[in-house]
Formats: structure tokens, C-alpha cells, sequence
């Protein structure tokens, strides 16, 4: 397909990657049919209630969560933003100390406008300000007190990065020394299992309460939980409705949530083995490029970074030509953290990019830096 410049540049991304044979970062969009018969793929009954304020096929994917990450209850939620705010809320109010020490690359920091302080009065502190997690010397020796200590895992913007299992009990129980809770930012906890080599009851476990998405990684329509004790979460089903989350439907989340489990859970050790494969090639096919570089080598999850000296726009209209014209997509959008000529995207191995052997991934950059050219 030839490049219409008048059309949406949204739509003609959607229109490069349905009309693509191969992808190899991220799934295929659907459309508006295929995510309806989609609710229907999975093993619930659908002959069942949908759900009335959280009743219904909600209440069974709360109770499924609960059991995977081996916590009393959970708690559904229409956003993980609304989850994470009302987690450190609920945890400030229990423990009197109104500050969360995180790190400046984790989402509420980044992604949520500082809802932490705009809604509830909370402030953050840093014990770190490096690439990676707080080590547990930081947390201990930190010179400010905090009540909450939040982690991110991964942490995304870093690179999907996580510590070793030992380095993060470590820094867990630095955080309890100083009698503060830890909550886990696990929006994409379920593909951390293959790294740390422990189930997701361990890792979770080590936290007092922990938030997941359900389409960040299980390929859901939206949503997320906030998992803990009990009474906990009890708690945050009551913020959940001031914070106006508290919906009369959301049974098509919910299907789509326990679709994702049923389909992409088991596949996630899969595609972080896979990911490993395709960042190798990755790492040959732009050795010679300054600059350029996957990170982490190897990767901790089924996710990495590719940097590459180019600017994002450029890299951009290169792909989409590449997808057009040979029907292979190979990354998605790419952004440039503030250094002139050099952007990353983020790959993202799922099922699609099981396809791919070594030799197709170098092949697959190499046209794309011929288009680059």
C-alpha cells in the first residue's frame, strides 16, 4: 500500500499492521469485531450473570486473582492508575506517614500526572536515582523516613529491568526494618516468574499488597486489581468508589481479563525464553550502527529496549514502508529521550515473534536500515 499523506497517521498504523503476515513486536490489532467475538473465545460461562457494581463474572475474576498470586482477596479496578492511588492511600492512612519512597522512573512518577499528590497529599522520595531498583544499603540507609516503600516490577522505564530474587528480599527486608509496608507496582508482575525462578504466590508474597493489568501483558480490553489482606482491600473497595470506579457493567473487561489468563499466562515463560533469541539477533544485526544497542542483554522479561541513532519520526516512516511494502511489522512507535538523533521503541515478544528464527530478525532490520538509507 502506497503512503496516502492525508491519512490518519493512527489509522494507517492499524492498516500497516493488519494488513503485516509477520510481526515480530507486540499482536496483530483487532478490530472492533474480532475484540467482541474475542470475550467469547475463553472457558467462562457465559450462560452466567454479567455483573451488576462488581458482582457477577467480576466477582470470579477477583477471586481468580486472589488464588494466582496466593493473597486473601482482591479487589477489580477499571484503571491501574486508580489502583496504585488508592493502594498508597489506604497504606498511608494505616501507618500515619504520608510518604512513599519510589524510584523517579516508576509509573505514578512518569505516567500519572502526580495523582499521589494532587488527590490524596502524598510525597515521594527517592533512595535511588540509578537505572535499576533500590538496593537494599539505599533503603536502609535512607536518610528521609517513608511509610510506604513501592516497587516497581519490572521497572519499566529503566528497560523492564528487575534485581536478582536475592537483591529484591533484600530490599524488602530493609523496608521492614524501617517498619515501613511494601507494595509492588506488578502490573506486569506475571512475566517476572522465568527471572527470579519463584512462583507468583512467592512474589507477591513478599509484598503487603500488590496491583496487576490485565492488558499490559494477558492482552485484556482494560482494567487491573489490587490484591493484599483482606481487610485491605475491603478498605480500597471503599476508595474505589469515591474515586467514582465503582461502574454499574464491566463484565467485557472482565471476560477479556480471564480470557488473557486462560490464553497468554501459560506462554509466558515461552516468550521471555524467546526474547532472549530475538534481542540476540537483535544485538548482531546493529552492532556496526554508533550508538545503537539492546538493553538489558539479555533481557529480564519478554521485554527490551532497542536503541537506534536515528530520530523517531525517521524510524517511524521506515517501518511503516517496511510493513507496507513487505507485509513484515517489526517494532512498534519509538520515542527519543531528549538526545538529538537517537530513539528506542520498546520490543515486545508474544506469540507472533515465536515465528521468528535468528536469521529473519537480522534480515528484517537490515531492510528496515535500507530504508533508512
Amino acid at each position: 500500500m502506497a503512503k496516502d499523506k492525508d491519512i490518519d497517521p493512527l489509522q494507517r498504523r492499524f492498516e500497516a499492521l493488519r494488513g503485516s503476515g509477520r510481526l515480530l513486536s507486540g499482536t496483530r490489532p483487532r478490530s472492533l469485531r474480532e475484540s467482541i467475538d474475542a470475550l467469547a473465545g475463553g472457558t467462562h460461562d457465559l450462560g452466567g450473570r454479567t455483573d451488576v457494581y462488581g458482582d457477577g463474572v467480576v466477582g470470579v475474576l477477583e477471586e481468580k486473582v486472589a488464588e494466582l498470586l496466593g493473597s486473601e482477596a482482591a479487589a477489580f479496578f477499571p484503571t491501574g492508575t486508580m489502583a496504585q492511588q488508592v493502594a498508597l492511600r489506604c497504606w498511608a492512612g494505616r501507618t500515619g506517614d504520608h510518604t512513599v519512597a519510589m524510584h523517579p522512573l516508576a509509573h505514578p512518577e512518569v505516567h500519572e500526572r502526580f495523582a499521589y499528590a494532587q488527590l490524596s497529599g502524598l510525597r515521594s522520595v527517592w533512595p535511588t536515582t540509578g537505572r535499576r531498583m533500590a538496593d537494599a544499603d539505599e533503603v536502609a540507609d535512607f536518610a528521609e523516613p517513608f511509610g510506604t516503600l513501592m516497587l516497581e516490577l519490572p521497572l519499566r522505564d529503566a528497560g523492564f529491568l528487575l534485581p536478582t530474587w536475592e537483591e529484591l528480599e533484600a530490599t524488602v527486608e530493609a523496608a521492614r526494618a524501617r517498619d515501613a509496608v511494601v507494595h509492588l507496582d506488578g502490573a506486569r508482575i506475571w512475566e517476572t516468574t522465568p527471572h527470579f525462578g519463584r512462583s507468583l504466590p512467592e512474589v507477591a508474597g513478599l509484598a503487603d499488597s500488590v496491583y496487576v493489568s490485565f492488558y499490559k501483558t494477558l492482552g485484556g480490553i482494560s482494567g487491573a486489581a489490587l490484591a493484599g489482606p483482606a481487610e485491605f482491600v475491603a478498605e480500597a473497595r471503599t476508595w474505589r468508589h469515591r474515586y467514582g470506579g465503582q461502574l454499574y457493567q464491566q463484565w467485557p473487561a472482565a471476560l477479556s481479563a480471564l480470557a488473557g489468563i486462560e490464553r497468554e499466562l501459560p506462554r509466558l515463560g515461552e516468550y521471555v525464553a524467546h526474547a532472549k533469541v530475538v534481542a540476540a539477533a537483535l544485538a548482531e544485526a546493529v552492532a556496526e550502527l554508533p550508538g545503537a544497542r539492546v538493553f538489558p542483554e539479555p533481557p529480564h522479561t519478554h521485554q527490551f529496549q532497542l536503541w537506534l541513532p536515528y530520530e523517531a519520526e525517521t524510524l517511524t516512516e521506515a517501518g511503516l514502508r517496511l510493513a507496507e511494502e513487505t507485509g513484515q511489522a517489526l517494532f512498534g512507535g519509538w520515542r527519543e529521550p531528549g538526545l538529538p538523533g537517537i530513539s528506542y521503541t520498546e520490543v515486545t515478544v508474544q506469540a507472533p515473534a515465536l515465528e521468528w528464527s535468528p536469521q529473519e530478525v537480522r534480515a528484517g532490520v537490515a531492510a528496515l536500515l535500507e530504508r533508512l538509507k
